[in-house]
């Protein structure tokens, strides 16, 4: 049996997606919360300037991927407006659940489904914009997820990927400090849970950097493939377009 990463360790693909949804199963319900806390409050910039360069037009149809507690769609949908259409979705029913709760608190409906950005359930050339944000590295085949992402977005669409990335080199060590010593004991204390929050670091540097992810992006059938580094590369955007 072909074997992958989680995290540093090494399991059977066929068991990645179980212990991938047992950590957020774990972290859901303090989902928000701790990103607030892990980044200071960035993962909010991150966002806002991912909905900017998105840019979905009014009565255009975006997919979020691995949509979580609903960030982004709620940003989308705010831009698509009442005559566009965004579907929040998440192969995690337990952080689908709080996201979708989220939404419909702040009077955003939205269609929402649980589904493996592997094997998407829409039709070819479906939505103008795709976005997948920190949802990717969880992913087991990369690859295949990216041909999906592409197949079902319309010609000259946008794939936005909104990553955990390689930091510029002055910053790794500070930053290997504050993900293996200081976020597993934040996760401890707020969250009840080191060992979910000690398997995102290890998740992150498990990820491909940004030069490789944007080769395979490329591989995969993008045209065109943007690259916006944030934070000292601590996360980076890779804006993919569909060829026309």
């Amino acid at each position: 049996m072909s074997k992958t990463h989680f995290g540093f360790k090494t399991v059977d693909e066929a068991e990645k997606a179980k212990h991938v949804r047992q950590v957020f199963d774990s972290v859901a319900s303090k989902y928000d919360v701790m990103n607030d806390l892990m980044s200071a409050g960035l993962h909010r910039l991150w966002k806002r300037y991912t909905l900017t360069v998105g840019n979905a037009l009014p009565g255009q149809s975006v997919l979020d991927i691995a949509g979580g507690t609903g960030d982004l769609a709620m940003g989308f949908a705010k831009q698509v407006g009442p005559n566009g259409c965004v579907v929040h979705t998440d192969i995690n029913r337990a952080m689908l659940s709080e996201g979708r709760n989220r939404l419909l608190n702040l009077g955003v409906v939205l269609p929402t489904t649980v589904c493996d950005a592997e094997a998407l359930p829409f039709n070819d050339a479906s939505f103008h914009v795709v976005s997948v944000a920190f949802g990717l590295r969880n992913m087991t085949h990369k690859d295949v997820a990216l041909g999906e992402m592409l197949r079902v977005l319309k010609p000259g669409g946008r794939l936005l990927v909104l990553e955990f990335s390689k930091v510029a080199k002055p910053l790794e060590k500070l930053y290997d400090l504050y993900s293996f010593k200081v976020l597993p004991k934040i996760g401890h204390l707020v969250a009840g849970d080191s060992e979910s929050y000690r398997y995102l670091a290890e998740s992150i540097r498990m990820h491909p950097d940004q030069e490789t992810l944007k080769a395979m992006m490329q591989t995969v059938g993008f045209a065109h493939v943007d690259v916006h580094n944030m934070t000292g590369g601590v996360v980076a955007l890779h804006v993919g377009i569909k060829q026309s």
